[in-house]
């Protein structure tokens, strides 16, 4: 991204037809609302802005499905200028032939005024369907909207499909990836990660934002949702009751000289290890360890996760931890610590 768009707090649009979820996945994500609460939501009659103080501080807009975004009373370059990522949510559960028309229309005027935008497609609600019937419906989403594309003359349009649920792990995972192309040192952030599992033995290891559970970056070997399900489950166990004696998570402001770090593990009667460290104030380490003798080696893992947090810290400095200031979201890039190294 741009500089000045990063500095801007980059935007997520939540956009689709009415009752198709977006609400319901603001509310699960950034404002830890249990899902069976979600069903007593309203539905979103006005443009609602949320900005989240967070390891990149971003603003997410959720707008009311009824509003046609390109009519000339609204300002498309003020609602579309600096945004990251355009999410449009369809109900698998419902009829969706206008939402797919409404989307390609979308796509096809973002593709002639901002065409930067990542479009982000949510086939949501399918936690209710078999197998098989979310893979055909999926399967369909994605064929018309690339018929229309096709037929309008954008060939491989810059659009990604997920399939979603607030009842489980699939929309944190979605919105983990559409998040993580909003950081330019993605790439810096998982060499780190492949670096960390290999040298100590892990099976899995995540970067959690700690306030949403969207996880920023992990290494490149493939996601694992049960891994995903057991590292943000033990942030709740473990961060949330530490919450209630440590510092604020949800204060803007620099807080001068942080507390110690929460750091955490735990060992599973099969020998399975789950550990987690904060890396600051809103990012947090969560790896899983598939081997017996990993309560053996704690002293070395805590040294290699020591080292990498250190390598963190220069490749994406915190603003608040340099100014205490207003946080920008700015990330830093340099050159990784060379006077230590990871032992195997």
């Amino acid at each position: 991204m741009a500089k000045n768009t990063r500095q801007a707090k980059p935007r997520l649009l939540l956009m689709g037809q009415r009752r198709s979820g977006k609400s319901s996945i603001t509310s699960v994500v950034f404002h830890k609302m249990e899902p069976q609460e979600t069903l007593f939501l309203e539905s979103t009659t006005r443009i609602q802005k949320d900005i989240m103080n967070s390891f990149m501080d971003f603003q997410v807009w959720d707008f009311p499905g009824q509003l046609d975004y390109f009519d000339s009373t609204f300002d498309t370059t003020q609602i579309f200028a600096d945004i990251g990522a355009l999410i449009w949510v369809i109900d698998a559960q419902d009829e969706y032939s206008d939402s797919l028309a409404r989307l390609t229309t979308t796509i096809i005027n973002l593709q002639n005024t901002f065409p930067h935008i990542n479009v982000e497609v949510f086939v949501h609600k399918t936690d209710s369907l078999n197998e098989d019937f979310r893979s055909d419906i999926f399967q369909d989403v994605v064929q018309r909207v690339g018929d229309d594309l096709n037929d309008a003359g954008y060939i491989n349009p810059n659009v990604s499909y997920h399939l979603t649920s607030i009842y489980d792990s699939s929309i944190f995972e979605a919105l983990s990836s559409v998040i993580q192309k909003l950081i330019p040192e993605l790439d810096v952030l998982q060499n780190l990660l492949d670096t960390l599992i290999n040298n100590s033995g892990m099976t899995k290891a995540y970067l959690f934002d700690i306030l949403s559970k969207i996880y920023v970056a992990s290494d490149t070997r493939p996601v694992d949702s049960d891994i995903y399900e057991i590292c943000a489950n033990y942030i709740d166990l473990t961060v949330d009751f530490t919450d209630l004696y440590n510092y604020p998570r949800d204060d803007p402001k620099s807080l001068g000289e942080q507390m110690e770090e929460v750091e955490s593990s735990m060992t599973f009667e099969d020998g399975k290890m789950v550990y987690l460290k904060e890396m600051n104030k809103h990012l947090c380490l969560v790896t899983v360890i598939q081997n017996k003798e990993a309560k053996d080696k704690k002293g070395l893992i805590d040294y290699n996760v020591h080292i990498f947090q250190d390598a963190l810290k220069a490749v994406f400095e915190r603003a608040w931890e340099k100014t205490g200031g207003e946080v920008t979201g700015e990330g830093q890039s340099s050159a990784r610590p060379e006077q230590n190294s990871l032992e195997t």
